[in-house]
Order: structure tokens, then sequence, then C-alpha cells
């Protein structure tokens, strides 16, 4: 079988820099392209240094990626800059997973609400499908461009799908506390995200309006049909990678632990990168590695459901999740270079 062509656009941060630590060692693709505008001309190798000795493409700029004829471009760039290549390749042959949040919601009006800027590319929309393949399997193998979800709203919906699907919550009683690693926040170096403030410390952001909300509500209205509210807090740990959310909701019936579980075990019973497991799952426990681990619980004394999920934000949030989209739009069996082990300790 001929190697597919893998070009990687916005090579230097985490995002794109856990793209080439993971396709390096996947066998059936071929990295022709790395891009950086900011760092044109060097060797990958000597600005992410982790990888020294490793072959790889030098870093070109990104409008010269279809001179390489890739099959399938990687755009690990921030929301607002995407947009505007997927415009630019829209006529091109190759595919496009685009890991910002550019395509991943309904509509260019909604976009434009969350993220505070005027969408350059609305047809987009039309095309976009949203890259969560225990949702979308069978329309993301068919499209062009897959729209890669967020880390915090992969971790939530995939908490919370077995729920919605079988309409088994009250839908505007959920409540999600997440919490994350500061690689969530990009490799620039931002206020909130130095040393000295992440540092033995731990806080809220994003209260009430972060982006992630209605991405986690779109997809799970899509599975409740019927619209969903959620309210969902984000929080910052003292940790570079990881996220894990604490979820709660109202039963509109009575339910118990087993119920649930055998709820979740039904539902990702053919999905390879969820585990529904036995104990509260841990950041360490899916460390490095494409997996999400939910835990599932019922408060007899509350009355609430308590769901815990936990992923790699750069893995299954991001990169991981990434190359598992374009293993499906290869006609690959999804777990192609993704079934690494967690690094624990």
């Amino acid at each position: 079988m001929e190697k597919i062509k893998i070009a990687i656009v916005g090579a230097t941060g985490y995002t794109g820099s856990e793209l080439f630590r993971i396709l390096y060692n996947h066998p059936d693709v071929s990295i022709v392209a790395m891009t950086s505008n900011s760092q044109a001309g060097k060797s990958f190798a000597d600005v992410q240094k982790q990888f020294s000795g490793i072959p790889a493409p030098v870093l070109i700029p990104h409008d010269e990626v279809q001179q390489y004829h890739p099959d399938v471009v990687f755009l690990a760039l921030p929301h607002g800059i995407s947009m505007k290549y997927v415009q630019q390749w829209q006529e091109a042959a190759f595919k496009i997973i685009d890991l910002s949040g550019d395509f991943r919601l309904s509509a260019p009006e909604v976009y434009t609400r969350w993220y505070h800027k005027e969408h350059c590319f609305p047809e987009g929309f039309r095309h976009a499908v949203y890259g969560l393949p225990e949702l979308h399997r069978e329309a993301i193998k068919t499209t062009k461009l897959v729209a890669n979800p967020g880390c915090f709203t992969s971790t939530s919906i995939l908490g919370l799908a077995p729920l919605m699907a079988h309409q088994v919550v009250v839908p505007q009683s959920i409540i999600i506390d997440g919490k994350t690693g500061v690689t969530g926040a990009g490799a620039q170096a931002k206020p909130n995200t130095h040393f000295p403030v992440v540092n033995e410390n731990f806080t809220a952001y994003g209260i009430k309006n972060h982006r992630h909300t209605i991405e986690i509500e779109e997809q799970s209205s899509f599975l409740y049909q019927k619209e969903v509210r959620v309210q969902f807090t984000p929080h910052l740990l003292p940790v570079d990678r990881g996220i894990l959310a604490t979820i709660y909701a109202r039963p509109l019936s009575g339910t118990s632990q087993a119920a649930l579980q055998d709820l979740y075990r039904e539902f990702y019973k053919n999905d390879s990168f969820v585990r529904v497991v036995n104990t509260l799952p841990t950041l360490k426990g899916v460390r490095g590695t494409n997996f999400c681990d939910i835990y599932v619980d019922f408060d007899e004394r509350t009355g609430n459901i308590l769901v815990f999920a936990a992923l790699d934000n750069l893995v299954k949030g991001a990169a991981g999740v990434a190359v598992q989209n374009m293993n499906l739009l290869s006609g690959l069996p999804e777990t192609t270079g993704l079934l690494s082990l967690p690094l624990q300790p």
C-alpha cells in the first residue's frame, strides 16, 4: 500500500509537535511537509529539541504546502487563522483536519457569538463534519473537512453521550466541572499560564461564557434530540497535560450504579478508545494515550448521577483524535498508530 502523504501546518506548537510524535511511528503515513511561518527554513528538531536526531522535514511557510501534494493536511493553527487556509484550499485535492474551533459549531453566526470574530468562510460549515468518531464515525469517512473537537468538549461529550442518547437525565440539569493542564492554553505564554502563577495554584476561568460550552451543548442536543443547556466551568491545574471532568446530572426516573454502568458499557462496546472503568479515572491513567476513561455512579442520597471522565488533552483531546480521524478518512483501521500505553508514573 502506498503511504499516505501528510502535511502538518503549524508544526511547532504543542498540538503540531504531538502530531509529529504520533505520526512518526504510524506505519501507513509519510510526513512530506511541516510548516511554520515564523520558523521557516529551520530544522524542526532545532525548534523542538526533544526530537533531536529524528529525521523530519525542514519547516516551510504555510502557503507552500500544496507544492508537496499531500493527501491529508492537519491544520494545527489558532482559531481565526485556520478558516483562511480552509478557504484558500477549498478546491485542493487533499483532505483537511482542522484542529482549531473554526468549523466545530453549527453556523457562522453561532461562531461569531461565542468566538467574538467574524467568519471569513461561512460556506465551510455546510461541508465540515464534527470530528468525534464515537458520534460521527460514518460521516467522517466521507468528508473532506473534519472539524476536530476541543479537549474539554471531548471529555465532556464522551462523559455525557450515553445519558444524552438514551434521554435518561433532565436536559437542563447538567453541571460540568472541568480541570485541565496548562498545555490546553497553547504554547504561547499568557499572563495566567506563567510558572509563578500556575505553580502551587488552582483557579477557575472563563466562567459562564467559555467557548467550549456551546460545543458541548450542540453535540449533546444532537444526541438528546432536544435543546440541552449545561453549566460548564473550566479550571487550570498546575500540571502540564490532562483533563478531568466531573459531571453532575439529575435522572428523569429511578436508576442505579449497576444500570448506569451497563448503559455506558453497551454504548461504548465498539469504541476502542473509550474505557468504561471500575475506579475513578486519573490523569496519569491516560497520559500519552488516545484513551478516554469514564467512571459513572449514582448517589442515592442526593439523587444525582455522577460521571468522571479523563483524557490527555494533547492526544485524545487534540492530536490523537485527529490521527483517529485521518485513519477513518483513509480507510485504515481506526486504531492504527494509536495504541500507545499510559505513561505512569
